[in-house]
């Protein structure tokens, strides 16, 4: 933005915070523009004397689809805070411009409390077990009384969207686009298939975030809380607690991914009927989901979208995806995908 429309941009938050009575009239306010990874939204801190400071997001300037999920962030916001799920508070919300007034959590990422602390340290399997406490309520509680129409994109996780929007998008983004592949196996399309109609037999009435992981979760007083929720809807248990174990970003050791594993289970346990094994296999297979789903997303966004911070994910993204094919499971049933990601690991 320039000088001038950033300047009539903070004199139209500053006239949302007085008629809210969140701040004197005439008050003046420091303002500090944030980076938001992947979003095509503006993010503001406010500091306003006499009052804390305010977190203030703007909506992507693509206008359909900013002020539908401004609508979704918000309705699905209100609708989390009232389920006592951990995000941050709303203070207000312009349904004119799609501005939201958050609570500002501060800065510390669980992303960045790992990369300054060892995944072996109690502390960071401490927050990793409240990210986990507070995943299930949000899974649990969060379903309740949750309307479709909160939902600015789908309302459901289904077979569709596996298809479209991660297998599609892995193969269009990560391998045309990206990698600059056009010959493939034609096994992969029935694998992707098999894949979608395995997953879409797990329970889907739950909530689902759909990008639950360490960027996304804040450290606030020695607590867990979640954000980037707008784009939550009904879907299975494992998606979620895969982005969470799975997430390249962290890349968690095998041996702690398991331990949370089991823990995700106890918390659950006395809640819900679960079968170990069971929810293991459907584990399994939406872990690959969401692999292929991260591996397009950071595709399009360095490629396309030009924004280099998601490059160095790529490579350990990739070699994920590939030992995790080398499972007896994958090896047996996804023999396609698992020579593609052979050879695309020799090409990242």
């Amino acid at each position: 933005m320039t000088r001038s429309e950033t300047d009539s941009t903070v004199k139209s938050i500053c006239l949302v915070l007085e008629q809210n009575d969140l701040i004197s009239a005439g008050c003046e306010c420091q303002v500090t523009s944030l980076s938001g990874d992947g979003s095509g939204r503006r993010f503001l801190r406010l500091a306003c004397a006499g009052s804390p400071s305010f977190f203030a997001v703007l909506p992507d300037p693509d206008a359909a689809k900013g002020m539908a999920e401004a609508r979704a962030s918000y309705l699905i916001g209100k609708h989390l805070g009232a389920c006592n799920i951990p995000v941050p508070k709303i203070y207000a919300y312009d349904d004119h411009s799609g501005l939201i007034i958050f609570e500002d959590l501060g800065d510390l990422l669980l992303h960045q409390y790992l990369l300054d602390h060892h995944e072996s340290s109690l502390s960071v399997q401490e927050y990793y077990k409240k990210a986990i406490s507070a995943l299930c309520r949000m899974q649990l509680n969060g379903k309740d009384d949750f309307d479709p129409a909160f939902c600015w994109d789908t309302p459901r996780y289904d077979r569709q969207l596996m298809l479209e929007r991660e297998s599609e998008y892995f193969m269009q983004a990560f391998c045309r686009e990206y990698l600059g592949l056009h010959s493939f196996d034609q096994g992969l399309e029935r694998e992707f298939a098999f894949l979608a109609d395995r997953v879409a037999l797990e329970p889907a009435d739950y909530l689902l975030h759909r990008d639950f992981q360490s960027r996304n979760l804040m450290i606030v007083d020695e607590e867990v809380r979640i954000i980037d929720f707008q784009g939550a809807r009904f879907g299975p248990l494992a998606y979620d607690l895969a982005s969470l174990l799975r997430d390249p970003y962290a890349g968690l050791s095998e041996r702690l991914q398991n331990k949370l594993f089991d823990y995700y289970l106890f918390k659950l346990s006395d809640k819900i009927p679960l079968d170990p094994d069971s929810f293991y296999e459907g584990y399994y297979c939406i872990s690959i989901q969401r692999n292929l789903q991260v591996l397009g997303a950071y595709a399009f966004l360095s490629h396309q979208k030009k924004k280099k911070f998601f490059l160095k994910y790529i490579k350990p993204a990739v070699s994920s995806l590939y030992q995790h094919l080398s499972e007896p499971q994958g090896m047996a049933v996804y023999p396609c995908l698992r020579a593609l990601l052979r050879k695309i690991v020799k090409m990242v």
